[in-house]
Parts: C-alpha cells; sequence; structure tokens
C-alpha cells in the first residue's frame, strides 16, 4: 500500500511539472500548437510505448518553443504527451483531432479506467473504413467519467513534414466545423467541376485545343487538392492506402506540367517570345526528368516542393513579358498565375514558420487555385472577345471597303458610258472613213495582184535561168562553196534533198526486211510497222554518220566528185572551217566509193550512187550518169 502511495504522489509530482488541460463547457475549442506539446524524438524507432508510459520518462517530454518545419525530422518517432483533467460535470462529448492527413502512422494511447492503454492505429497508411469518425481528419473520443488526470500518448510518424497540431473540441464544435468545412470543400470541387465543364463546351464550339490543354490543368488541381485534403482518400481510393505516398507528389508533377504546356499554347509563345517558349520546352523535360527520378530512384524527392517555384516564376514572367511585347490576352493570365505565385509563396513562408499559421494561410493555396482559375476562365474568354472584335472590326473594314468600292464602280460605270458614247460617235465616223478607205485598197488590190503575176512569172523564168546556168557550171566550172549554197543552202535542204532521193525507191527494213513504214520519232526519219526500227535520213547515204554540218558534207562530194577540183586540203580547210583530219577523211572515204562505183552495172545515176550505198536494197531503179539535183531544192 504504502508503494502505491510513494508512485502516486511521484505520479503527481511529474505531472505538476507539465502542463495540464482542463475540460471547460465554456471554451468548445483549442488548438494546440507544435511548440506547445511535449514531445519525445525517438530517431531510432526503438523505443516501445511501455519505456515511454514509465512515471520516470515523463522527464524526456519537453516543450521546444523555438520549433520550425523544418526541423522536422522524416521517418523518426515522435512521441506526444498530452496530460488531460476531465471534467465529470461537463455536459458536452469532447474528443482530440489531428489536422493532418498526410500523416503516414498515428498510434493513439488511450487510458483506460484499470490502469491499461488502448490503442488506436490511424494514420494514411491504415484503410478509411477503420477510422473511428467518417472524417478526412484524425479524431479520438474523450473519457470524462473519471476526476484524475489522464495522460494520452500519440505516436507520429511520416515519411515527409507531419502537421503535429492537435485541436480540442466538443462534438457540437466538431459538427458545425466539419460541415463548414465539407461544404467549402464541395464549392471548391464543384467551381472545377462547372468550370471545366464550361471549357470542355467551349472546346466543342470552337475547336481550340488550349481548353484541353486548360482542363487537364484544372483536373490535375482537383486532384492535388484532394490528395492534400484527405478528400482523394475518403471518396475516391479508401481501400488503397499505399496511393497516399504517392498521389500528392505525382498530382504536383500533372500540375505544374499542364501548366507549362497550356502557358506556351495560350501565351502562343513560339511566336511571341521563341526564347521564352525553349525555356518552357526545356523548364518541362527538367521537371519530368525530376519526377522520373524520384519516382524511380529516389521517392524521397517527391516531397521537394519548394522546386516548384521556379517553373511558377518562369511561367509568371513568360506572361509579363508577352504581356509587355503587346499580346493583350495575357493580361488576365498574368494577374491568374500572379495570384497562383502568391498562394505558393505564402504557404512557403508559413512552412518556414516566416507567416502564423491561421486558417487564411493555411488554405492560401486553395484560394489561389480558386481566383487562378477564375482569372485563367477569365482570361479565356477575353482572348475569344478580343478574337471576336477583331474579327468584327475586320468585317466592317470589309463591308466600309465594300462599300467604298461600289461607289467607285458606279462613278466608273458612269464615266465609262459616258466615254463608250463618244467613242462610238468617233468610230461611226471612223467606219464611214474606213469604208471609202477600203474601196480604193480594193482596187489598188487588184493592181497590185496584176503586177505581181507578172512578176512572178519573171522571177520563176528568172530562177530557170539561173539554175541553168548553175548547172552548166557545175559541168563546166567548178563552184566554190558559197555559190554551191545556192543550191543547198542549209542542212534542211540537204536533208530533204536526201529524204526525196530515198523516197523514189521503196522502202525495205534493214532488221527485218518489212516493206511498210510509217512516220519515224524524229524528223525525216521512218519507222518500220513491224519491228520499230527507226531509219535516219541518212541511213544507208554516205553521210551516215557525219559529224559536221551535212552542208559541208555535200560540198566537199561535190569538190571530190569533180575532176576538175584545184582546191587544197588547206584551202578547203579555210573554206568550210574544218579540221585538215577531217577534211582528208571524209575525202578519202568519197574517193573510195567513186573508185567502187560502176555506172554501166548500176541503175542509179552518178550523184545518186554517190549518196547512196549501192550495196543497200534502194539501189532499184533508172541509169543516168549526169549530176541532177531534185528541181525544188532550187525553186
Amino acid at each position: 500500500m504504502f508503494r502505491w502511495i510513494i508512485f502516486f504522489l511521484f505520479v503527481s509530482s511529474c505531472l505538476k511539472a507539465q502542463t495540464v488541460i482542463e475540460i471547460n463547457d465554456s471554451v468548445n475549442e483549442r488548438v494546440f500548437m507544435p511548440y506547445e506539446l511535449s514531445y519525445f524524438i525517438d530517431a531510432d524507432n526503438n523505443v516501445s510505448f511501455s519505456t515511454i508510459s514509465k512515471p520516470g520518462f515523463t522527464s524526456q517530454f519537453k516543450q521546444q518553443s523555438n520549433l520550425q518545419n523544418i526541423d522536422f525530422k522524416t521517418n523518426a518517432s515522435y512521441w506526444i504527451r498530452l496530460p488531460i483533467k476531465p471534467n465529470p460535470a461537463s455536459k458536452k462529448v469532447w474528443l482530440l483531432e489531428f489536422y493532418d492527413q498526410t500523416i503516414d502512422t498515428l498510434e493513439a494511447f488511450i487510458p483506460q479506467a484499470d490502469g491499461s492503454y488502448q490503442l488506436i492505429k490511424m494514420g494514411d497508411h491504415q484503410p478509411f473504413n477503420e477510422r473511428t469518425f467518417g472524417h478526412k481528419n484524425f479524431e479520438i473520443v474523450l473519457d470524462l467519467n473519471r476526476s484524475e488526470i489522464q495522460s494520452y500518448y500519440f505516436k507520429v510518424r511520416s515519411h515527409e513534414f507531419a502537421d503535429v497540431r492537435i485541436a480540442l473540441r466538443s462534438a457540437d464544435r466538431f459538427v458545425g466545423y466539419a460541415l463548414n468545412e465539407y461544404f467549402l470543400y464541395g464549392m471548391f470541387y464543384g467551381m472545377i467541376l462547372i468550370i471545366s465543364m464550361y471549357n470542355f463546351l467551349v472546346f466543342l464550339a470552337i475547336r481550340e485545343i488550349k481548353f484541353i490543354y486548360y482542363i487537364c490543368y484544372i483536373i490535375s488541381v482537383a486532384f492535388y487538392a484532394m490528395s492534400y485534403d484527405g478528400i482523394g482518400f475518403q471518396f475516391i481510393w479508401p481501400g488503397h492506402p499505399e496511393i497516399n505516398d504517392w498521389a500528392v507528389g505525382i498530382f504536383l508533377y500533372m500540375v505544374i506540367f499542364w501548366s507549362l504546356v497550356f502557358t506556351r499554347r495560350f501565351l502562343r509563345t513560339r511566336a511571341n517570345a521563341p526564347k521564352l517558349d525553349r525555356a518552357l520546352k526545356i523548364m518541362m523535360i527538367l521537371r519530368t526528368l525530376w519526377f522520373g527520378v524520384s519516382l524511380l530512384i529516389y521517392p524521397k524527392l517527391l516531397t521537394f516542393r519548394s522546386f516548384e517555384i521556379i517553373p511558377l516564376s518562369l511561367i509568371f514572367f513568360s506572361g509579363i513579358s508577352v504581356w509587355r511585347s503587346g499580346y493583350q490576352p495575357a493580361r488576365f493570365f498574368v494577374i491568374a498565375y500572379g495570384v497562383l505565385f502568391l498562394g505558393f509563396f505564402l504557404r512557403t513562408l508559413v512552412y518556414y514558420n516566416l507567416l502564423p499559421l491561421t486558417t487564411a494561410t493555411h488554405y492560401s493555396l486553395h484560394f489561389s487555385f480558386v481566383i487562378e482559375m477564375l482569372f485563367l476562365t477569365v482570361a479565356l474568354g477575353d482572348r475569344i472577345r478580343i478574337l471576336k472584335d477583331n474579327r468584327d472590326r475586320a468585317m466592317k473594314r470589309i463591308i466600309h471597303q465594300h462599300e467604298v468600292n461600289m461607289q467607285l464602280k458606279d462613278k466608273v460605270n458612269r464615266e465609262l458610258e459616258s466615254k463608250v458614247q463618244e467613242r462610238t460617235m468617233e468610230l461611226g465616223k471612223k467606219n464611214e472613213e474606213l469604208e471609202l478607205s477600203n474601196t480604193k485598197l480594193h482596187r489598188q488590190s487588184a493592181e497590185i495582184n496584176q503586177i505581181n503575176s507578172i512578176l512572178d512569172l519573171d522571177n520563176w523564168k528568172l530562177k530557170n535561168r539561173v539554175k541553168e546556168v548553175l548547172e552548166e557550171r557545175m559541168h563546166e566550172k567548178l563552184m566554190d562553196f558559197k555559190e554551191f549554197a545556192t543550191l543547198y543552202p542549209d542542212d534542211l535542204a540537204c536533208y530533204r534533198f536526201l529524204e526525196e532521193l530515198k523516197g523514189k525507191h521503196n522502202f525495205e527494213c534493214i532488221k527485218c526486211g518489212n516493206t511498210k513504214y510509217s512516220q519515224g520519232t524524229q524528223k525525216f526519219a521512218r519507222r518500220c510497222t513491224r519491228c520499230g526500227y527507226n531509219e535516219s535520213v541518212t541511213a544507208n547515204t554516205i553521210f551516215h554518220r557525219v559529224k559536221f554540218p551535212i552542208a559541208k558534207a555535200f560540198y566537199l562530194t561535190y569538190v571530190t566528185h569533180s575532176q576538175k577540183s584545184a582546191f587544197t586540203l588547206d584551202s578547203l580547210s579555210k573554206e568550210l572551217d574544218l579540221r585538215l583530219n577531217t577534211i582528208w577523211a571524209f575525202k578519202k572515204k568519197v574517193m573510195e566509193r567513186i573508185s567502187g562505183m560502176d555506172l554501166e552495172k548500176s541503175p542509179l545515176n552518178a550523184w545518186e550512187q554517190l549518196i547512196i550505198d549501192p550495196k543497200s536494197p534502194r539501189a532499184k531503179g533508172g541509169k543516168n550518169a549526169k549530176i541532177q539535183p531534185p528541181n525544188h531544192i532550187l525553186n
């Protein structure tokens, strides 16, 4: 008995050393900040509750007034001791509540009437249906039937920062607070749903992909907020607590990624700011790499959320730059992301204890998201309005220009009508004068035709005389190249002579012996109707495969055949502008042909026999040794 008395005296002395929380019905709520709580840090996680609950261990629980959020040790066990003095006369039901829904493991040790402790396991690693209350936070009901001081112990452990604020509130205060909180959450997520549906309908109307990017962005915001608030765990994945360790980091990455994509599309940075567009692309790649490394290699990186201030700053700066460059739809975009940037900045200041933790600062990011989404929706609508205004102004300019054009058209038509009338009168007078002139011209034309007939007859006689003279000279005196060109002025005349010469005889294909032909693929050529062989006009003649103008070859043939030739190779080279070797080779070919000619046995005349290969099937016809070019060449 004496030992029990000493034990209770020792416990009482220990309890007096710590602040005892008294239940008072006049105060419905009291929130204990982390620096107001007494706790013990078990960095190695090897201290059991039996050790913690010993009376001699009470002195290990201490308060730290300078405690900072950044001092929180991840994966360490925080033991919290909370002495409460019940009030049996209280007419209210009281409970303790932990605000942070992201705590991995929360073990509550509730004192019982027999001196033992009941263990209640909570935290986002436990299925949601195991909770005492169907609420996003963690609540414990207090037992107020005893009057002695009761010590509640809590073990908190989390892989990232955990907010260990504890609220002591009455049940009626909790109900009112929970209803208001869920009502505000309903408004928040309802606004996101309404804005998403509105933008989807706008997308169906105008088919601009930026609205889909914006919908993906605000849906990512909704899931990020749900995973951060515990709403997602309560309503979407209550049976899968393992998702809670990854949800915040994954959805935060989606928020930043789709925000960067939407920024590039909305601001049209590719056209308005190419350098910023490249910077946004690089930021998307870097943020994706960061996410991949944190997801696959080092999951602790998912908790480094201060990094998001960099892409948000880049987005905010891009909006300001594009707005300053004259892109008017960017003004509401700048305001929207300015508000979101401010929300992230305030949240960062609260995390580093530079700002006090209040309801406004705690939900500053939610408020920022709501205001940002509203301004972005206004920005999209403002962009459509600006485009509509530009289109209306363009239509007004087009209509005004059309009216001016119609006025000018009417004016020009009136002027043209008057001009046409004037020109019609002038043309009438001119027509009368032309009729008189035509009459005179007809008379003069008849006279000129008579004169032309006389001149044509004289010209024909003259040509015939020239022909006779030249033929006589051809047999009596050797002509030079200029005189010879009168008979064969160019290559075309020579080809026509060859065509006429070969046309006198029947066609026989040298490939297949066919006697029918059609016009060839080249000028003056003949094509076999059976095998398709194209026979050129120089084929089977002495001029076949000649590499210099055929008119010169004709003259060389004439000079070589003539027995009166007094031309040397040098004089022929200068006369025809050909090399000596070329002239000598062709003359040799002609002389060989001449030496093989037999006018008594060949049916061709000397000129034709010299030109056409005597072995050719064309060598059929009359026999005449006189050189007689065709008449149409002279005419």
